[in-house]
C-alpha cells in the first residue's frame, strides 16, 4: 500500500514538474522576445533568469524519467530512488550558488550604487511574482490527500520535487522582497534598501539550500538518522 501510494505521488509530481517547465519556458520566450522588441534590458535579464529555472526544473524532470525508465533495470538492484536524490542534491547546489550570486550583487551595489529604472523593474518583478505564484499553485495542487493515507507517513521525502519547489519559492520570495524595496525606493528615494533586501533574500535562499544539501547527502551516503 505504501509503495503504491508513493509511486502515485511520484507520478503526479513528475506531471506537475513538466507543467511548470512548460509554463516557465513560455514565459521566458515571451520576456526575451518582448525584451528585444522594446530594448528592455530588465525584461531580457529576467527572461534569461527564467531560463536558469527551466534548467533546474529540467534536471528534476529528467531524474523522474530516469527513475521510471530504469525501475526494473538489473543495473540497479537496490532501486533507482537515489537518482532523484542525486538530482535534488545537484539542484540544491545550484540554489546555493544563486543565493551567493544575489549576495555578491547586493554587496557590489552597496559599494557602487547604480541607477534603477523603478517602473520597468517593478513591472518585471510583478510579472515574475505572478508566474511564480502560478507555478507554486501547480506544484502544491494535489489529487492525493496524504493525511488520509493508511500507510506510514512517508519515510522517504521526495527531495527531487522539494528542490524544484524551493527554486520557484526562492524566486517568488525575492520578487516579493524586490517589489517592497522598489516601491520604497521609488516613493521615498531609499535606493540602498534594494541592496539590503537582496542580501536578506540571498541569505534565506542559502539556508534553504543548506537544509536540502544536508538531507540529500545523508541519504546518498546512507547516514543513519539519530534518534
Amino acid at each position: 500500500m505504501g509503495h503504491k501510494h508513493s509511486h502515485e505521488v511520484t507520478n503526479e509530481n513528475e506531471k506537475k514538474t513538466l507543467a511548470v517547465i512548460i509554463f516557465t519556458v513560455l514565459t521566458m520566450i515571451a520576456e526575451v522576445v518582448y525584451g528585444y522588441i522594446t530594448n528592455s534590458m530588465a525584461l531580457l535579464a529576467d527572461g534569461y533568469h527564467m531560463g536558469t529555472h527551466a534548467l533546474a526544473l529540467g534536471l528534476t524532470y529528467a531524474a523522474y524519467v530516469l527513475v521510471r525508465k530504469l525501475a526494473d533495470s538489473p543495473s540497479f538492484p537496490q532501486g533507482t530512488e537515489k537518482i532523484g536524490v542525486l538530482a535534488a542534491y545537484t539542484s540544491s547546489i545550484f540554489l546555493a550558488l544563486t543565493g551567493l550570486w544575489i549576495i555578491s550583487e547586493a554587496v557590489l551595489r552597496l559599494i557602487s550604487p547604480v541607477s534603477i529604472e523603478f517602473n520597468e523593474a517593478l513591472l518585471v518583478a510583478v510579472i515574475g511574482l505572478t508566474v511564480n505564484a502560478i507555478c507554486i499553485y501547480i506544484m502544491e495542487k494535489s489529487g492525493h490527500k496524504e493525511d488520509e493515507c493508511d500507510c506510514e507517513h512517508h519515510k522517504e521525502e521526495d527531495y527531487n520535487y522539494k528542490s524544484a519547489y524551493y527554486h520557484i519559492l526562492a524566486d517568488a520570495v525575492t520578487s516579493i522582497l524586490a517589489i517592497f524595496a522598489l516601491v520604497i525606493g521609488k516613493y521615498f528615494n531609499i535606493v540602498y534598501l534594494d541592496s539590503f533586501i537582496g542580501l536578506l533574500g540571498g541569505i534565506l535562499i542559502i539556508r534553504w539550500a543548506a537544509g536540502l544539501i544536508k538531507n540529500t547527502v545523508a541519504i546518498l551516503i546512507d547516514m543513519k538518522k539519530q534518534d
